[in-house]
């Protein structure tokens, strides 16, 4: 079976993790600080805190954001569960932006209309979570322009885009967000096994979040409410979580951030490649807005199902009988019975709906092979031709 990704661990990476197993620290050591500060220098941030997974970044990025009961966050539907589900841990209530439907991503033009209806109602979002869907970022330039007219907190939540750019800056830079979440999970484009972080510019944002990871503690004598009591002490100011990572991720992490280049470089190569063969199959391919350069954490497309004799589940069935193993990147969030049980109905967002009964997931990962893509490349020929 051809997976749809997987990490690419190599004997370094392996050598990281025994170094830290033989070390005094085994979390909560130097290596978590080595990588955060190794992930702000990339992306031109000046903070980045790590946690155990982009589901506690997203989590305690909204709680540094005061999102909380009676506020609301919006968001895409076309993403995984983590980006709506955020909010509603804060208490808040959650809903969507439709699509664009050419990028895929949340579509800022009817995020313009939807705020300014919002304004009218007066239910305009506290927190916007834009999803760099792919490793490609939403019009983030527009984006945080009607941030600044609506005043809300932009969070990029930037799990595909490790080592993508916008607007010639990498992604993570906090240029047009208050805070950019970075996912690290085993098929992401570089892992710490699991893990995530959060970049900012925002001092204040910095050392909340630091607080929230671990419990709501803090030993800064400038965060507490009364004197210290010796060398000993420390004081839970707020009520945190427990969201550290550990020196063995974080050593992994370090070691998978300085193959990047080589993994994006490769990457790129092999979306091109996708590109060239399947230009004349009854597919939609990716697009790419002027300012995005995507990191190309996966690669997507579209049926054209009026072309083709067999339905979408069909072909995907077919790809995945011929040991090829397909994916679906994203039922609607909407959709979802949690999310029913909130209110939402099929036909609230139709681009979402529309691009999930034609979509399709395929192979991308640095040890694809050009022999292996070619074979996912006839097998999907030869179903839709």
């Amino acid at each position: 079976m051809i997976p749809y990704s997987r990490q690419s661990v190599d004997q370094a990476d392996i050598d990281a993790v025994v170094e830290v197993l033989q070390s005094d620290w085994l979390t909560q050591g130097p290596s978590i600080e080595r990588f955060e500060q190794a992930m702000a220098e990339r992306c031109q941030a000046e903070y980045a805190v790590a946690v155990c997974n982009a589901t506690a970044a997203l989590h305690i990025a909204c709680l540094a954001a005061g999102l909380g009961p009676g506020d609301r966050l919006w968001t895409t539907p076309n993403t995984f569960l983590a980006s709506a589900n955020c909010g509603r841990y804060c208490g808040a209530d959650v809903d969507f932006v439709d699509i664009d439907p050419l990028t895929w991503n949340l579509d800022a033009f009817a995020l313009e209309a939807k705020l300014d209806q919002a304004e009218q109602d007066g239910t305009l979002p506290k927190v916007l979570v834009a999803v760099a869907f792919s490793g490609q970022s939403c019009d983030m330039r527009k984006i945080a322009k009607l941030a600044g007219r609506y005043n809300f907190t932009v969070i990029e939540d930037a799990a595909h885009a490790v080592g993508a750019r916008y607007a010639g800056r990498p992604v993570g830079c906090c240029e047009f967000a208050a805070m950019t979440v970075f996912s690290f999970h085993p098929v992401k484009i570089i892992t710490s096994g699991e893990g995530g972080m959060v970049l900012t510019n925002r001092p204040q944002l910095a050392e909340r979040l630091q607080r929230l990871r671990s419990h709501g503690m803090t030993r800064d004598p400038r965060q507490m409410t009364e004197p210290s009591h010796g060398p000993w002490y420390f004081q839970q100011v707020e009520l945190g979580f427990n969201y550290r990572i550990t020196d063995l991720q974080a050593a992994l992490g370090l070691s998978q951030l300085a193959k990047l280049d080589g993994f994006i470089a490769r990457r790129r190569e092999l979306a091109a490649r996708y590109d060239r063969l399947l230009a004349y199959l009854p597919l939609t391919l990716p697009s790419a807005q002027a300012e995005a350069e995507s990191s190309w954490h996966l690669y997507v497309v579209r049926l054209q199902t009026e072309r083709i004799g067999l339905t979408h589940r069909q072909v995907f069935e077919g790809l995945r009988a011929a040991g090829i193993g397909v994916n679906l990147h994203y039922i609607p969030v909407h959709l979802q019975p949690y999310y029913r049980d909130l209110g939402f109905e099929e036909g609230d967002f139709p681009e979402a709906e529309r691009y999930y009964a034609e979509a399709i997931s395929l192979p991308l990962y640095p040890l694809l092979s050009d022999e292996q893509q070619d074979h996912v490349v006839e097998q999907l020929r030869r179903l839709t031709e």
